[in-house]
């Protein structure tokens, strides 16, 4: 997973359990990192990133919980009718 770093980074002293130290430096190993500030870093983006795709996954589902028969049925239409003709002429990345 590639993950835009900051151009301006913030120093903080944390105090850590030992587990937690262990995890960090094991995963700066297993990720080739140059620090354990970066494989902390790392893990934090990952771990926002995760918590957006939650947020975003539960805003669907209530939508789609919450939505009345009608615009489910409307939004099906429309799928019909998009469906497999959705990205005739979009050129492929």
């Amino acid at each position: 997973m590639t993950i835009q770093t900051t151009t301006r980074k913030v120093r903080r002293s944390f105090t850590l359990s030992p587990e937690a130290v262990a995890f960090i430096t094991e995963t700066r190993k297993r990720r080739g990192l140059r620090s354990d500030s970066e494989a902390l870093d790392l893990l934090l983006r990952e771990e926002i990133l995760k918590s957006k795709r939650q947020e975003i996954d539960a805003a669907y589902k209530e939508y789609y919980d919450t939505a009345s028969d009608e615009d489910l049925a409307e939004q099906r239409e429309w799928a019909e009718l998009t469906g497999p003709n959705m990205f005739i002429g979009v050129p492929e990345p």
